[in-house]
């Protein structure tokens, strides 16, 4: 029994520990993060390349490597401009939505019988726009200086892949003790470059619809707003949430009349619940067995301890811990609680066998 005490007083102690360092260190491991999850999804996009065959002929690895690191590059260089550029342009058109909203307000306050409805400008004079921009500078300052951080991290993280497997034999000279290990991260690197290859593949292809949708009912930025449809897909549940609100305000300020507001809304759910719910989980089968209680959960802690890249990050972070803790009996019960259906992997990476079944347990 004291023993027990001992162990859980430890294990509490380890955690505190560990969440203290996560908090008070998040400006160094945010970037590391990452740029691990961006190594992770560029040698997931690289590796269905391989698999394509042109006329029986596969792309070599470092081909498939090189061409997908030149596809990342441009994506986010198109997004930094489009970014920059759309600055202006909203600054230009918020005279018109001003009026707009101001109408909206007048007719929402008329249906209620309100004498008076408030008054936008007033409302827009009490804020104190030189310190929103003092904060926006600071935080777009803060991301170009980690973006370049982030880069450094994922070069060093692709010169030092080819050498990983001699490392792994150097820490772990037991062979079979390395083998396992070698499995655990084999496993692990397999669930999240696959979550993060149809993730990307299914929050492209909601960007893609919801771009022909915008663009159909004439919304401003609808360029700009696919692409925030499209990193906010990565955050589970709220960010396909706030995918269907933003274009969805504003078209009910950009327009004169409900008609496209009521045309975008329902539209942009159709569209995440369709690819959200039923695509999505069809083409991850069983692989990402994370209980739907969990991700949130997971998104709610990340959140408060990282922020926004927290959140971002959540999922892959969960599918880490889980696939560790299934594999050591004491906290493979953490790893059942994390699952839908409670099975996890056992040992390797095959479904955890009836008790009946089960070999005797070498940890």
């Amino acid at each position: 029994m004291q023993s027990r005490l001992i162990l859980f007083a430890a294990s509490a102690g380890i955690a505190a520990l560990t969440i203290y360092l996560l908090i008070s260190g998040r400006n160094i491991l945010i970037p590391i993060a990452i740029a691990v999850m961006a190594w992770y999804l560029i040698n997931a996009i690289a590796r269905g390349i391989m698999k394509l065959s042109i006329r029986g002929v596969r792309p070599p690895r470092w081909a498939a490597l090189a061409l997908t690191v030149l596809v990342v590059i441009a994506a986010v260089m198109s997004l930094a401009e489009m970014v920059s550029g759309n600055f202006s342009n909203v600054v230009n058109a918020i005279p018109t939505y001003q009026a707009n909203l101001q109408r909206l307000i007048g007719e929402v306050a008329a249906l209620f019988g309100m004498q008076e409805s408030p008054n936008v400008a007033d409302i827009v004079d009490r804020i104190d726009f030189s310190a929103v921009v003092g904060r926006l500078a600071t935080t777009l300052t803060s991301i170009a200086g980690e973006a370049g951080l982030i880069l450094v991290y994922m070069l060093f993280l692709f010169v030092e892949q080819g050498s990983f497997d001699r490392k792994m034999k150097a820490l772990f000279p037991d062979p079979e003790r390395e083998e396992r290990v070698h499995k655990i991260l084999t496993h692990m690197s397999e669930e999240i470059q696959n979550y993060l290859w149809i993730k990307t593949f299914t929050s492209a292809l909601t960007a893609g619809l919801s771009y022909a949708v915008l663009a159909s009912v004439g919304l401003d930025f609808a360029g700009f707003w696919v692409v925030i449809i499209f990193l906010l897909n990565y955050i589970p549940t709220i960010g396909s949430l706030l995918g269907i609100l933003f274009p969805a305000l504003l078209a009910l300020v950009q327009f004169d009349t409900f008609v496209p507001f009521l045309i975008v809304t329902p539209s942009l759910a159709v569209i995440q619940v369709f690819i959200g719910n039923f695509l999505e989980p069809m083409l991850m089968g069983s692989s990402l067995n994370i209980s739907p209680f969990a991700t949130l959960v997971s998104l709610a802690v990340w959140g408060s301890i990282w922020g926004i890249p927290g959140m971002f990050l959540c999922v892959p972070i969960t599918v880490i811990a889980m696939i560790i803790f299934a594999h050591f009996p004491r906290t493979r019960p953490i790893a059942i609680m994390l699952s839908t259906d409670g099975r996890v992997a056992w040992g390797e990476t095959e479904p955890r066998p009836p008790p009946d079944q089960r070999p005797p347990s070498g940890d």
